[in-house]
């Protein structure tokens, strides 16, 4: 699996306290692995996010991503709940 992000991904990213984005790394490393551990808590988006899935890196945040065509995963944000938005 190919994990590709996008530019907002990277910003968002960028603006983590250290200890998530040391988290971060750990869950992304496990969704590689299985995207579906129950770990990762990956489910489905609705509404205006229909199309796209979530997983969890900590209780408060998440990353949103979708399946592309050809296997590979895109990662378009990582925050709290205001990315729903």
């Amino acid at each position: 699996m190919v994990i590709r992000y996008n530019s907002e991904f990277v910003k968002q990213y960028s603006k983590l306290p250290e200890y998530i984005k040391d988290i971060s790394e750990l869950k992304i490393g496990i969704f590689i692995s299985n995207p579906f551990l129950p770990v990762l808590r990956t489910h489905k988006l609705t509404g205006k996010l229909s199309g796209f899935w979530s997983f969890s890196i900590s209780y408060r945040y998440r990353v949103i991503f979708e399946f592309l065509i050809n296997g590979d995963v895109k990662f378009h944000s990582i925050g709290g709940h205001e990315i729903y938005r």
